[in-house]
């Protein structure tokens, strides 16, 4: 069918519109062949004249039917082109706040600018194991997809998450990498995917930055290898990074920030740890403060660091690896900070005094005197002599500048190989799903050399996308048997080959970059010379310091300046050396030179698809530009060897509002993303695949009666699209599925639609008959009442008189009294047996209940006795229990008691007994005494012999010592007496209790058999005894201790008289 015969009544289009790209408009009138304007009416009741070329008619395209918007799949809709996937999308979006829609092989991620709860574990376990289109589109079911392929035929994959900044690129990569942590859980003891998990934040730290576009936004390419054992478990990762964005260390634009990391620092100045790197604040900082904005709503920078050095601990790097690029972070801001003065007009100057410059040489460990020497000035090399010349104060910042960017890029690649270090683990590598989080498609109003590199990448991805979505197509085609066409799409590879070929851009780049007077004026006049007749290079009308490229998205204009320092990325070798006999070990190892390595996959080997540029000489293998072209080549290789996957991020508005959508920055961001590349693919085929179910069931009402009577399905549908569509070309039958072109779909909608508008049309007929027949049928009977009434009404007034209507009403008021008095006599019968008949009624139903609760009463009496009888059984029977258990309980507590009674009678035995031994030894000690009295007696004899004049005086003491030791024997007789009554008492009370212990126990014995009422008064007994034997026992301590405290005073007073004896 001719696709200008779908343009007809009721038909809807979409039409250019400025504010929104795209509106939809219907079509009032059919249009033929020669129409010079299609008539529309737009959705605001307005009539609007879409005006059309007679001779080359292009009608607006057509809209879809319902049945196809907010399809998961832009590739299912009957027409593909630009307004109908941004329809879509937006129907998604903004209507059902869905954020994911496939487009083919590519998912699509709008952004939504709020956290969704539709990524927790729960999620993560419903779609593992499921199939791609079993499930609505979500990010985990590519990466599902990804790592099933992988499962089932052990081949290497790739998830590309692609869009510009702020469209949710990192985010989206995060979550692929935490569902293969999650359903490849390894539970081995190292955990590397935690850590694989774990890399995220550093990275982010060192890495993203605030733009005026996206809060975290990621200012360099990553591509992280998720290695897989033969068990499709994590066993390790590795990450390359491309094309850091170095500039941004030295200068932000405005209301942008450098790098976290720094910010971050600077919140935690005041901790302990930070204290010996002397941060301020970040607005005391030049190279912090540039863009006016030093934090972020809603991010906390301190709780950042803490999560940071976390992350670090968590990998395995130590404190001090942290300390030591704390260091260096710290060093880099006070560098930006030292103050280069102008002295004349060619000449600058830095002040020793400067506090800045003393703490980064003291935290690195440089020479202050080489460094500001070197800062202000150059050496020169002649052919006879070498001349160090100083600089002016621009080329002076610019040398500090690139140190500073300089240490931060060797910094920053220091850093991430310590994380693929410490994300290696033992064992084989099997496979890898490779993650690559890269920068989209860029265009702003000004387009640097950082730009032109990312357009670059761009493009090469783009390429290697259209040939792999080119190879899906004709596997499809083949899968279903259906003859292959050639397509017709878009090749970038003029725009690559402008770019990288020899004399293209790059290369006439690396050349100027030799000489050393070249710059960005010369290399852009080079450009204008060599390029000036290829189709996608133009010069701008009103510049001279720009170029003009045309990319597969859009032209994009470059401005020269600055093109060359960045290529060249050069650091006077002066500097260089300088910073190499830094005493810091870890900024020597930064600028030692090494031998370059060329750089090769690991574990597979692949041919490129076109081969790389080689370069000139030595020097321009080390510009920006080779080795980024390098990596791309590299990357490329690795993409190529691998199974590609597919995720494109949408950024729908730029004020980061949530749901809201914007269609021209969405329709720009879906130009350049290849969306609509897929979808001009899929277009210039068989776009439409219906199964044959489904075309069945959808499309069963155009079938006849004899086509609906087959048994075959597959055999049915093709039967009716022959009839329906005379053309073949417009589609094609496969194994499974039906192929449609462009349009076909539509059609056939259109005819169902007709179709069922024809049985609408019936059906409302005949409803509308039977409404109006029953509303005539209820106006004739309403009529027919009418008609009675009015001819009753003549009838009465033609009969009735005065003397009949008195007649009447006598008659009535007769008929009424009469009346009354029956239904009076009746109602006076009726009552009285009504009332009979209750008090009978309510005598046998008391009766009836008073026997029921008599019955019920002996019942309930019958029962406490019986329950009464049970209760008092169990009671007794637990009782005896009770009591037998107290006995043997009571029995054995006695038994314990005795035999700790007779254990404290031995221990009094045994100390009367070392009593004794002690008075037998005072005694002893007496008698001794006394010998040495006699002695001394003796001695007072002689004495007095020989001491005539002292006679009278000794006489006198002997006598009184004599008159003491009378008392004191008196007094020692006394306590030998005391003594022996009281040892007789205690071995008398010993002895009694003895005996009275053995009644008791003999009486225990008799009590088991005597009733159980006496037990509890022997108890009391015994306990009684107890307590007086007790008393006894302790009454005998305290007259063990008096007599120890009287031997004591005894021993006391003979030691004085022997000291009076001896003087």
């Amino acid at each position: 069918m001719a696709l200008l015969e779908l343009y007809t009544e009721y038909t809807r289009v979409w039409i250019p519109d400025a504010e929104h790209v795209w509106k939809s408009a219907e079509i009032v009138a059919d249009f033929h062949v020669g129409d010079p304007h299609l008539e529309l009416l737009l959705e605001d009741v307005t009539v609007h004249h879409y005006a059309v070329d007679s001779s080359n008619p292009k009608l607006p395209p057509l809209r879809n039917p319902d049945i196809l918007v907010g399809e998961n799949d832009l590739t299912a809709l009957s027409y593909l082109h630009e307004p109908a996937v941004l329809h879509n999308l937006k129907v998604r979006f903004v209507e059902s706040k869905i954020i994911y829609t496939y487009c083919g092989i590519i998912l699509v991620a709008v952004n939504p600018y709020r956290q969704l709860h539709i990524y927790g574990d729960a999620v993560i376990h419903a779609y593992s194991g499921q199939n791609m289109g079993d499930m609505d589109p979500h990010i985990f079911a590519v990466a599902e997809e990804a790592y099933k392929q992988m499962a089932r035929n052990h081949k290497n994959q790739s998830i590309i998450v692609s869009g510009e900044s702020g469209a949710g690129k990192t985010v989206s990569a995060r979550y692929v990498m935490r569902y293969f942590a999650v359903v490849s859980k390894s539970g081995s003891k190292t955990q590397v995917e935690d850590k694989v998990l774990a890399s995220n934040p550093i990275t982010e730290a060192i890495g993203n930055a605030k733009t005026t576009r996206n809060d975290n936004s990621s200012r360099f390419g990553k591509y992280t290898e998720i290695g897989f054992d033969r068990r499709n478990r994590i066993i390790g990762a590795n990450m390359r990074t491309y094309l850091l964005e170095k500039s941004r260390v030295v200068f932000q634009a405005e209301n942008e920030r450098n790098y976290h990391i720094f910010y971050q620092m600077c919140s935690c100045m005041d901790l302990p740890e930070f204290k010996s790197l002397r941060l301020l604040s970040a607005d005391r900082f030049q190279y912090t403060c540039m863009g006016g904005e030093i934090s972020i709503e809603g991010v906390n920078d301190r709780k950042d660091m803490e999560n940071t050095r976390r992350t670090f601990s968590m990998l395995g790097l130590k404190d001090d690896f942290q300390s030591d690029v704390f260091k260096v972070l710290a060093g880099i801001l006070h560098l930006g900070n030292v103050e280069i003065r102008n002295v004349g007009s060619d000449k600058s100057s830095v002040s020793y005094s400067d506090p800045h410059l003393a703490t980064f040489c003291e935290l690195l460990g440089v020479p202050a005197e080489e460094l500001v020497r070197w800062l202000c000035h150059r050496r020169i090399v002649l052919v006879a002599e070498t001349v160090v010349k100083p600089v002016p104060r621009e080329r002076a910042v610019n040398a500090r500048d690139a140190l500073a960017k300089q240490i931060y890029a060797h910094l920053f690649e220091f850093v991430i190989h310590k994380i693929n270090t410490a994300l290696k683990v033992p064992g084989k590598q099997n496979t890898f799903i490779g993650v690559l989080d890269i920068y989209g498609f860029e265009t702003f109003d000004i387009n640097s050399f950082e730009q032109f590199c990312i357009n670059y990448a761009n493009e090469k991805l783009q390429q290697q996308f259209n040939l792999h979505v080119f190879k899906l197509e004709q596997e499809e085609y083949m899968k279903e048997d259906i003859p292959w066409t050639l397509i017709d799409f878009y090749d970038n590879q003029p725009v690559i080959d402008l770019i990288e070929a020899k004399m293209g851009i790059l290369d006439l780049l690396d050349e100027e970059c030799l000489f050393p007077q070249g710059t960005d004026h010369n290399w852009l006049q080079k450009l204008y010379n060599y390029l000036e007749s290829n189709p996608l290079f133009e010069k701008p009308r009103l510049s001279n310091e720009a170029f003009v490229i045309q990319h597969f998205a859009d032209k994009v204009e470059y401005q020269c300046k600055g093109f060359l320092e960045k290529n060249r990325d050069a650091l006077y070798e002066e500097l260089v050396d300088t910073m190499r006999v830094s005493k810091f070990p870890l900024l020597a190892a930064f600028f030692h030179e090494e031998e370059q390595s060329t750089p090769t996959s690991k574990s597979f080997k692949v041919r490129p698809a076109r081969p790389g540029v080689k370069a000139a000489n030595k020097q321009l293998r080390t510009s920006v530009g080779d080795k980024f072209r390098s990596s791309l080549y590299l990357l490329m290789e690795t993409l190529n060897a691998t199974t590609p996957h597919y995720v494109r991020c949408i950024k729908p508005n730029d004020e980061k509002l949530p749901f809201e959508y914007d269609s021209r920055r969405v329709v720009q961001q879906l130009r350049a993303c290849g969306v609509l590349e897929t979808i001009h693919i899929s277009a210039q085929s068989y776009p439409s695949r219906w199964t044959y179910i489904e075309f069945y069931s959808r499309y069963s009402i155009l079938m006849t009666l004899q086509e609906g009577a087959l048994n075959d399905k597959k055999q049915t549908c093709k039967t009716v699209l022959q009839r329906l569509i005379q053309d073949s070309n417009q589609y094609k039958f496969g194994r499974t599925k039906i192929f449609f072109r462009a349009g076909q779909v539509a059609y056939l909608e259109k005819l169902r639609l007709d179709r069922l508008r024809g049985a609408c049309v019936v059906i409302q007929k005949h409803a509308r008959g039977w409404s109006q027949r029953r509303k005539y049928r209820r106006m004739r009977e309403a009529a027919i009442v009418l008609q009675e009434y009015i001819r009753g009404k003549r009838q009465i007034r033609k009969t009735v008189t005065a003397e009949r209507l008195k007649q009447g009403w006598a008659a009535l008021v007769i008929q009424t009294r009469w009346r009354g008095y029956r239904m009076r006599q009746i109602y006076q019968l009726v009552h009285l047996a009504a009332i009979t008949i209750q008090a009978f009624t309510r005598g046998w139903i008391a009766r009836k209940r008073y026997k029921t609760m008599m019955e019920e009463q002996k019942a309930l009496i019958l029962q406490k006795y019986a329950r009464a009888w049970l209760v008092r059984r169990r009671f007794q029977t637990m009782r005896r229990l009770v009591l037998n258990v107290q006995l043997s309980y009571r029995v054995q507590q006695l038994r314990k008691k005795i035999e700790e009674q007779n254990k404290e009678n031995r221990g009094l035995m045994e100390r009367l007994t070392s009593l004794a031994n002690s008075h037998s030894q005072g005694l002893e000690r007496l008698q001794s005494l006394e010998a040495q009295l006699k002695k001394s007696a003796n001695e007072k004899v002689s004495l007095e012999a020989k001491e005539k004049k002292a006679k009278e005086d000794a006489a006198l003491a002997t006598a009184q010592l004599q008159k003491q030791n009378d008392a004191l024997l008196r007094e020692k007789q006394n306590l030998e007496k005391e003594y022996d009554a009281h040892t007789k008492e205690a071995k008398d009370s010993f002895d009694q209790i003895k005996r009275t212990l053995q009644e008791e126990k003999e009486k225990e014995e008799r009590l088991r058999k005597i009733a159980e009422n006496n037990i509890e008064i022997q108890r009391q007994d015994h306990e009684k005894e107890v307590e007086s034997l007790k008393e006894d026992i302790r009454r005998l301590k305290e007259e063990k201790v008096s007599l120890q405290r009287q031997i004591e005073e005894r021993g006391q007073v003979t030691s004085e008289l022997q000291d009076q004896v001896i003087q």
